[in-house]
């Protein structure tokens, strides 16, 4: 039964996929605008920059530094928000600097990393990385604060040191959200890591489409666009999802 829904679930997401490719290729052929280039227009424009080797090598660009950024954002997110969640006095004295950052625009924060630290690939992971470690915290404080304290105490009258009762006991009660954090921060990530490649880069998909925008090559920006939604809807799918399920495996139980 459950092979059966997945493969239903995925048929179902092929099928609405393809009808907003029929209404596209309506659209564009109705109003026939260059504003509004056909898929298959689109798609041999993603061909071409595939056997080219540019696509792959910008995306390569923007993959590593979402990659990294989500890392980092993950690591200190994770880190504070547990401390935070089992300190009060830390919590009171954090708080107000996270919620700060949480507001500060995103743009805000990309042009002073740029500003303070020059136009560097420093300067973009730590534009990427500040915008989403408030979040992180956020979601790993409740966490925290819900961690069913009686396992703990077991494993201390069985005098469980205090790593494996970190890793036993403690860390797969943040599992799930340790999993929620994760899938909506590589979703953030990415949207940031573009604004970032557009105002001080000169390499990825971010880049690319700042350059396409100014020659008015729409097909291009599809393109280029389509391959990185693509590449996300991979990781989502085929690494978050089934993550999320097996954090959520004991509700079926």
């Amino acid at each position: 039964m459950k092979k059966i829904y997945i493969n239903n679930s995925i048929l179902i997401k092929i099928t609405s996929l393809l009808f907003l490719f029929l209404i596209w290729s309506f659209f564009s052929s109705l109003l026939n605008m260059d504003t509004l280039p056909s898929p298959n227009l689109v798609l041999l424009t993603l061909q071409e920059e595939l056997l080219e080797g540019n696509l792959l090598f910008h995306l390569g660009i923007t993959l590593y530094r979402v990659l990294i950024s989500f890392l980092l954002a993950m690591l200190i997110g994770v880190t504070l928000g547990i401390i935070m969640g089992n300190s009060k006095k830390i919590n009171n004295l954090l708080d107000a600097w996270n919620i700060t950052f949480l507001n500060i625009p995103a743009l805000v924060l990309i042009i002073l990393s740029y500003v303070w630290f020059g136009l560097t690939e420093l300067a973009a992971i730590i534009a990427v990385s500040l915008n989403k470690i408030p979040n992180v915290i956020v979601t790993i404080r409740e966490g925290a604060k819900a961690v069913d304290k009686k396992l703990l105490e077991i494993a201390e009258v069985y005098k469980v040191n205090k790593v494996k009762k970190f890793f036993i006991f403690y860390l797969p009660q943040l599992y799930p959200y340790l999993i929620a954090s994760a899938r909506g921060g590589i979703s953030l990530i990415w949207k940031i890591v573009l604004v970032v490649e557009l105002l001080g880069r000169s390499n990825g998909i971010g880049f690319k489409l700042h350059e396409f925008f100014q020659f008015f090559d729409i097909a291009s920006i599809l393109a280029y666009t389509f391959s990185f939604v693509i590449v996300m809807l991979a990781i989502e799918n085929f690494i978050f999802v089934p993550l999320d399920n097996a954090a959520n495996k004991w509700r079926n139980i």
